[in-house]
C-alpha cells in the first residue's frame, strides 16, 4: 500500500506547525510505524547535512531524529537560503543550483514541484506514512499563484491538512475562520480539522468558543495542546533571545554573547548553551550595547562580507580586541571564523556584490568564495583538549595561510580550523561544535568555566522530543484521525 500523507499547515509562520509534526512523528514511530517527515519548500537558513550528503532544512532533520531514521534529501526537497531581501540561494534535492531573485524563483515554481512531487513519491515507496509540513500560511494572497509549498501541494499529492493556530498570540479564532475563508472550495473541503496551540488556563472558558467555531466552520476541534513551558525544539528560522529556564544568574556562570548578523546562519549552534545550567547565553542585536564576555562566538553567515560590515558599524570589532586583552577567549563559527582572517574575497558575487573585503587579522588566512559548497558530516578531536567532537560542514569559501597550520579540530582525514598562538582564538567550519558532549565540556572548561558538567545534547533533543509526543498522546483526539493515518492503538 503507498504511504498515507497527511499535512500540518499554519494560520502563520511559528504556529506550531513544525511542533506538532515533530510530536506526530514521534508518536507514529513509537507505534512502529515507519515515517517520513516532508516539508516541499523551506525558506530558512538553519539547514543540516543528510546522510546522502546533501543540505535540508533544520526542522526536518529533527523530525526524522523524531522518527528514528536518517534524514535524507527527499524530506526537504527545495530549500530557500535568503542572502538579501529580495533573494535566495536555491536548493533543490540537497545541492544548490545557484541564486535567485524572487521573481525568478517565482518563475521558476513548476520545475521546483516536480522535484518535489519526485521526492514525496520516493518517501512514499519506503514509508507507512509521510508527515508533511507546511511553510508560513496557506492564505497569503501574493504567494497562492504556482503554490509549492502549502495548498499547492496538498491538492497534487490528494492529502488531508491539519490548520494549527496560536492560541498564545491572540486572536485565534480570527485565524482560524479567516486562513478557512481564504482558501478555494476545495482546499476548505480538504482540512479535516483545527489544532489549537499553547493554550494555557482554565479549558472550561474556551469550550464555548471551541463549540462555535466546530458549528461555524462544521470542522471539528482535532486537539488543545498546553503551553509546555521549557520545551525546546530547534527552532527552523527564527531566533530564541532568551536562556531557557535554568539557574539563577551568578558569577558561577560562564557569560557567552554573541551578535545577532542580519543572515545569521545556524543559530542551532547556539543550542547547547542556551539548555547549559552553567551558561548564560546573551544574544546582542543592532544597536544593543555589548555586554562584558567571558567567550565571544561569531556564529554562521549566509552573506559573511555584509555581516561583517554590520559588525564593525555596531561596534563589535573595538570590542572584541578590548575583550581579548583582557583574556577573553573567541570562537568564530563558519562565517565567523572567515571572519577572523586577513581578507574575505568573493570574485563571482556568490553571496553579494562581486569584491573583497578586509577581515579582522585574527589569523593569518584568507577566504575566497567558490561555487562548490562544502556539505559533509565530520568527526574529530579538539586540539585544546583532545576531547571527541562531531558536526558538519555547509560553506563555500575556501580558507588558506599559515593560520591553518595550528588546527583546532583534527579530523579523522586532515584537520580543519585554526587556533591561535595564545590559545586565545578558535576558528572552524563546524557546525553543531557544542552538540557533543565531551567537547562542549572541553570547550567551556578552556573559556574558564570551573567544573563545567557535561549536557549530552541529543539526548536532550530526545526528552524534549518525548514530552512532546507525551502530550500529543494526552490532548489530541486521535480517534478523529482514524482513517486518515495508520493504526494510531497502542
Amino acid at each position: 500500500m503507498p504511504a498515507k500523507t497527511i499535512m500540518i499547515q499554519g494560520t502563520t509562520s511559528d504556529a506550531g506547525k513544525s511542533t506538532l509534526a515533530t510530536g506526530l512523528c514521534r508518536l507514529l514511530a513509537r507505534r512502529g510505524i515507519r515515517t517520513a517527515p516532508f516539508k516541499p519548500q523551506n525558506m530558512a537558513l538553519n539547514s543540516a547535512v543528510t546522510v546522502d550528503g546533501g543540505e535540508i532544512g533544520r526542522s526536518q532533520a529533527v523530525q526524522a531524529q523524531a522518527c528514528g531514521v536518517e534524514p535524507h534529501t527527499d524530506m526537504n526537497p527545495i530549500l530557500l537560503k535568503p542572502n538579501s531581501n529580495v533573494g535566495s540561494q536555491v536548493i533543490v534535492q540537497g545541492r544548490a543550483i545557484g541564486n535567485m531573485e524572487a521573481s525568478i524563483y517565482h518563475r521558476y515554481k513548476p520545475e521546483a514541484m516536480k522535484a518535489v512531487l519526485q521526492s514525496h513519491q520516493r518517501l512514499a515507496e519506503q514509508y507507512d506514512c509521510i508527515v508533511v509540513e507546511g511553510a508560513g500560511s496557506p492564505a497569503e494572497i501574493n504567494l497562492r499563484e504556482g503554490d509549492i509549498a502549502n495548498m499547492g501541494f496538498a491538492e497534487a499529492v490528494d492529502c488531508p491538512v491539519i490548520l494549527v493556530a496560536d492560541i498564545d498570540r491572540g486572536g485565534v479564532f480570527a485565524h482560524l475562520v479567516g486562513t478557512l475563508a481564504l482558501l478555494s472550495e476545495s482546499e476548505q473541503r480538504r482540512v479535516v480539522g483545527f489544532v489549537i496551540n499553547r493554550f494555557r488556563g482554565d479549558l472550561a472558558l474556551l469550550q464555548p468558543g471551541l463549540d462555535w467555531l466546530e458549528q461555524h466552520t462544521g470542522k471539528p476541534v482535532l486537539g488543545v495542546l498546553p503551553y509546555l513551558i521549557g520545551l525546546h525544539i530547534e527552532a527552523e528560522d527564527s531566533l530564541t533571545r532568551q536562556n531557557a529556564p535554568g539557574g539563577a544568574r551568578d558569577d558561577q556562570r560562564l557569560r557567552v554573547v554573541a551578535p545577532v548578523f542580519p543572515r545569521l546562519s545556524n543559530h542551532t549552534d547556539f543550542d547547547p548553551l542556551r539548555l547549559h545550567p552553567q551558561v548564560e547565553l546573551t544574544l546582542v542585536g543592532a544597536g544593543q550595547p555589548i555586554p562584558p564576555a567571558d567567550l565571544i562566538v561569531l556564529p554562521g553567515s549566509k552573506n559573511t562580507r555584509n555581516d561583517l560590515a554590520w559588525l564593525r558599524a555596531n561596534g563589535w570589532e573595538p570590542a572584541i580586541r578590548r575583550h581579548l586583552r583582557l583574556g577573553g577567549k573567541l570562537i568564530g563559527i563558519c562565517g565567523g571564523f572567515q571572519m577572523l582572517g586577513r581578507e574575505l574575497h568573493d570574485p563571482l558575487g556568490l553571496e553579494s556584490e562581486a569584491g573583497r573585503t578586509p577581515g579582522l587579522g585574527l589569523f593569518d588566512m584568507e577566504t575566497t568564495l567558490t561555487e562548490h559548497k562544502r556539505l559533509e558530516r565530520v568527526e574529530g578531536r579538539l586540539s585544546v583538549a583532545d576531547a571527541a567532537v562531531s558536526g558538519y560542514e555547509i560553506h563555500m569559501g575556501v580558507s588558506s595561510g599559515p593560520a591553518l597550520a595550528r588546527p583546532a579540530v583534527k579530523l579523522a582525514e586532515g584537520s580543519d580550523g585554526a587556533l591561535s598562538d595564545d590559545g586565545q582564538v578558535l576558528g572552524t567550519y563546524l557546525h553543531g561544535l557544542f552538540d557533543h558532549a565531551d567537547a562542549c565540556q572541553a570547550l567551556l572548561a578552556w573559556a574558564g568555566l570551573a567544573e563545567p558538567v557535561p549536557l549530552d545534547y541529543r539526548a536532550e533533543r530526545e526528552k524534549h522530543i518525548d514530552r512532546l509526543a507525551d502530550s500529543l498522546e494526552q490532548h489530541l483526539r486521535l480517534d478523529r484521525l482514524a482513517g486518515l493515518l495508520p493504526s494510531l492503538s497502542p
